[in-house]
Formats: structure tokens, C-alpha cells, sequence
């Protein structure tokens, strides 16, 4: 009995040490972050700004309260601090899980652990060089500068732009983490191939819906992210076939 509780007081102490070392990570990342915040939402804005050097317009990015301004920086310096922080979350769950799994299961796990910061920022590229341009030209579009005495003028909140642009690049980021879900799924036996096939229809109607609640109100970013799902469950359904081979592959040789 003595034995059991100091092998779970060694895993209490353990994952206490991991939690420390993940809020000093947080913290220094959260310093760093903070101290370029101006730069990272200069490179937020950098799409807004194109467009309007393209189309030969001037616009601009205000703040309607003294506070609004300091605290939009601190939720970037926020942001960016919990972006560089999730792999190494990432890391410190795989050492501490590590040691009770078997061979095959620390491969699958490692393969998560690489993949996800991985596909997590190709949903971030999307989002940022393809999505962000056309959704500005679509949200400008409203913009009407023909009435000379009573024009039609954007003024974007500084928040407002932060929590939009967020919004749309977590969409992306977490929507090309689907391959990752399912074949975790597969692999536990939680769902098959075969499931995942009858369950198309639905899950396209799942992903359309879901689409059009993470995304903001424009029927391009909601349409992209859709498509690009429906995509990322096809790839899914195909990475389960082939792992699935691989395992048989594996057992036969045995």
C-alpha cells in the first residue's frame, strides 16, 4: 500500500513540475509576445491595408475607449503566447504519458504531435492569405462612397478587427485538425471505415453547419471552410484505410 501511494505522490509531484514548467513557458512567451504585439497586429492588419493600397483608398482603424487599445495588445500578446505554447503543452503530455505506453502507441502519439502545430498552422495560412483578402473586399463592399454629404465609411474597431481575424484563423486552425480526430478515432475503435462512409452525407451536412457557426457572416469563408472540411474528411477516411493496412501488414508478419 505504501508503494502505491508513493508511486502516485512521484506522478502528483511529476505533473506538477510539468504544469510549472508549461506557466514559466506561458509567461516568458506571453513577455515576448507582449513586447512585439504592435508588430504581430501590424501583420494582422497587413491584408486590410493591401486592399486598400490596391483599390487607392485610405482607411482606418480606431479605438472609441482609453482602454481599448492597451487591452486589444494584451489579448494579441495573449494569443500569440498560447500559440507558442501549445506544442510545447504538446511535449510536456507526451513525457509525461510516455512511459506507460507501448511502442506503437508512442509512435501514433508522436505522429499527433507533430502534425497537429503542423496542420494547425496550414489552416492559419489558408485563412490569412487566402480567406482574409477576399472576406475584406466582401465586408469593404458595403462601403459606398458616392454620397458626397452622407457617405458610407468603415471605421474598424481595433478589438473588433482582432476578435474577426482571430475568429476566422482559430476556425481554420481547428478545422485541419479533422484528419487527426478521426483516424485517433479509428485507431481506438471508436469508428470505422466503413462508418465513416455511410455517415457521409451526414457529416457533410454536420461540417456545413459547423462551418456557418465558427465562421463570421459571409458566405465566402463559411463556403471555403465547408469545402475544405469535406476535403479533410475524404483524406481522413483514406489515412484510416491506409493505417489500417499498415496494422495488418504488421500482425502478419508477426
Amino acid at each position: 500500500m505504501n508503494e502505491k501511494h508513493a508511486a502516485i505522490s512521484d506522478h502528483f509531484n511529476e505533473l506538477k513540475k510539468k504544469v510549472l514548467y508549461i506557466l514559466l513557458f506561458f509567461l516568458c512567451a506571453f513577455i515576448g509576445s507582449y513586447i512585439f504585439s504592435n508588430e504581430i497586429y501590424r501583420f494582422l492588419l497587413a491584408p486590410l491595408s493591401d486592399y486598400y493600397a490596391t483599390e487607392g483608398r485610405k482607411g482606418s482603424i480606431i479605438y472609441t475607449g482609453l482602454t481599448e487599445a492597451f487591452f486589444t495588445y494584451i489579448k494579441v500578446a495573449f494569443m500569440s503566447a498560447l500559440f507558442f505554447t501549445i506544442p510545447f503543452i504538446a511535449f510536456q503530455f507526451f513525457s509525461f504519458v510516455s512511459p506507460g505506453l507501448n511502442t506503437g502507441e508512442k509512435r501514433v502519439l508522436v505522429a499527433c504531435f507533430l502534425a497537429t502545430p503542423l496542420l494547425f498552422l496550414m489552416g492559419a495560412f489558408v485563412a490569412y492569405y487566402f480567406i482574409f483578402p477576399e472576406a475584406w473586399k466582401f465586408f469593404l463592399s458595403f462601403e459606398n462612397t458616392s454620397l458626397e454629404n452622407l457617405p458610407i465609411k468603415l471605421e474598424a474597431r481595433i478589438s473588433e478587427y482582432l476578435s474577426l481575424s482571430s475568429q476566422i484563423i482559430l476556425a481554420f486552425g481547428i478545422a485541419f485538425q479533422l484528419p487527426i480526430a478521426i483516424t485517433l478515432l479509428n485507431k481506438i475503435g471508436l469508428i470505422s471505415v466503413s462508418w465513416l462512409k455511410k455517415q457521409r452525407r451526414f457529416a457533410i451536412v454536420t461540417i456545413f453547419i459547423v462551418a456557418a457557426v465558427i465562421t463570421p457572416p459571409d458566405v465566402l469563408s463559411q463556403l471555403a471552410l465547408a469545402s475544405i472540411m469535406i476535403l479533410l474528411y475524404e483524406l481522413s477516411i483514406l489515412l484510416c484505410i491506409f493505417f489500417n493496412n499498415k496494422n495488418k501488414e504488421s500482425a502478419s508478419d508477426v
